[in-house]
């Protein structure tokens, strides 16, 4: 019996220790000069086809050259301490990730629903899982830009999920009408969460010339119910030039994803916006007690974040340089974060939610005029902190837009239906000379000052600002903007 005993005993760890794979094993080498790119790869598809978890070996440094290949990840991955060089100054494909964290479902084609309505409940339709479905109509053009990138716009899209019983879930909801729809797809969605755990990555920038086009060399997710936990993500050689970046995390297609106790880094800015993190078709997805390497309010790097298309988006105890919503968000949370030096901008639809939150951006929150300056829905913000431009010299107004009224976007555009403040300190003791106090809006449209004035596509105005605990460090009254008449029928209600 004991010699049974001690046998068992003798071969736990063994046991215990085969249940990963390590890029060692697969020929990694891991001194930071060879490249390992291909031994990564080999040692993930092994995982995939066994079930196993995947470990980086402890304290080696990985390189990864510019091969047009990708890793795939389906198993849990834990990279620890270990690092990664990312070297993009000379690459096969800019488009190309180095990692593609991925479902094992393959997407399903769906041709049995010929419309949609918006907020519609139910569909008409049998899914082998519970799906995130992504629908498009070619025939109609939304998010028609305007101004020095002005374009001809996209196809409606909207992304949503539904059960297996076509049952569409409402806190996500189809926010279009679609009459004809082009395409329709089911992305499967992983029950099980896939987490991947560690890794320092520093990416050597590329040094790619004028006309730049965006590079996508990080890590994608393509899968639901992700936990990506304590990655950092740093930049080298940003020189005289380098093309733009699309975002070393990089999500599509799927809900559940969370980003947790990381860092990242606000790429330098040349002439084009650039990315460390991007969102797009994406539902539900949370950053949590993130921050990043460069200092938050320094103009020389881009904001880092940027989305389109998702909902139910969430910044938890987050430092970043902005959130930025393209073309659209619906229902955004921030709380308990500081934004930088370019603050929130924001379209979309749905509760926006500021709570414990610090902005230190032109404005408080800016509607982004080259989408219409538009938010179909409410906005609420609770104990929170303005800083305009961070302290330097400047007026306080916390809701920026611009809307002319003559070009179509293809939507009708909207101000904020109801804003309620309740718990505000705004820090404008440091103001410009004819500063007569805090605006609550720009003022929108300069031109907009008489009845006589019309547009050709006319805007929905605020109905209400309710206002609660709030205060001016200057002293002086809080107003509704430079431009009364345009916001005239706005009740204010004070409490």
């Amino acid at each position: 019996m004991f010699f049974s005993l001690c046998f068992i005993l003798l071969f736990i760890p063994c046991f215990v220790e085969a249940q990963y794979i390590y890029y060692s094993e697969y020929g990694a080498v891991g001194d930071g000069v060879t490249d390992d790119f291909d031994a990564i790869i080999r040692a993930h598809e092994a995982a995939n086809e066994s079930g196993m978890s995947v470990r980086a070996d402890a304290g080696a440094t990985y390189y990864i050259g510019g091969a047009g290949k990708t890793a795939l990840i389906q198993t849990d991955t834990d990279w620890g301490n270990a690092k990664f060089i990312i070297d993009d100054i000379n690459v096969e494909s800019r488009n190309t990730h180095i990692f593609n964290i991925s479902s094992r479902f393959q997407p399903e084609r769906i041709t049995t629903v010929a419309s949609l309505k918006k907020n519609q409940e139910k569909l008409d339709l049998s899914l082998q899982h519970n799906s995130l479905i992504e629908v498009v109509d070619n025939t109609i053009r939304r998010f028609i830009r305007w101004g020095p990138d002005q374009n001809n716009g996209v196809s409606q899209t909207d992304v949503f999920v539904a059960d297996k019983n076509g049952n569409v879930d409402m806190t996500a909801p189809i926010i279009w009408d679609f009459n004809n729809i082009s395409s329709m797809m089911a992305y499967p969605i992983d029950t099980v969460t896939l987490t991947v755990r560690g890794g320092h990555f520093t990416t050597i920038a590329n040094q790619s010339e004028p006309p730049y086009r965006y590079y996508s060399r990080g890590i994608s997710i393509t899968r639901s119910n992700v936990v990506i936990d304590g990655v950092y993500h740093d930049v080298t050689g940003e020189f005289e030039h380098s093309a733009p970046y699309s975002g070393f995390i990089s999500a599509s297609r799927c809900i559940e994803l969370t980003v947790q106790n990381s860092t990242f880094t606000g790429r330098t800015y040349y002439s084009i916006g650039t990315y460390d993190l991007s969102v797009n078709r994406c539902i539900n997805v949370t950053f949590r007690n993130c921050k990043q390497t460069n200092d938050i309010n320094d103009r020389n790097y881009w904001g880092i974040f940027g989305s389109n298309y998702s909902k139910n988006l969430v910044f938890d105890t987050v430092e970043f340089s902005r959130f930025d919503a393209h073309m659209g968000v619906n229902n955004a949370t921030i709380k308990n974060s500081v934004l930088g030096w370019m603050g929130l901008t924001i379209i979309g639809s749905g509760l926006l939610l500021l709570e414990n939150t610090t902005v230190c951006g032109s404005y408080f929150l800016s509607l982004r005029q080259d989408y219409g300056s538009t938010w179909n829905g409410d906005i609420i913000i609770r104990n929170c902190e303005f800083v305009p431009r961070n302290g330097a010299r400047s007026d306080a107004v916390l809701i920026g837009g611009t809307y002319s009224g003559e070009h179509d976007f293809g939507y009708t555009c909207y101000m904020p239906r109801r804003i309620i403040i309740d718990g505000l300190v705004i820090n404008d003791v440091n103001h410009n000379e004819r500063y007569t106090g805090p605006k609550i809006f720009a003022p929108f449209n300069v031109e907009y000052t008489s009845e006589e004035y019309t547009m050709m596509y006319p805007s929905v105005i605020t109905e209400e600002v309710v206002i609660e605990n709030i205060t001016i460090k200057s002293g002086m009254p809080l107003t509704i903007s430079e431009n009364n008449f345009m916001f005239r029928n706005v009740r204010i209600i004070k409490k």
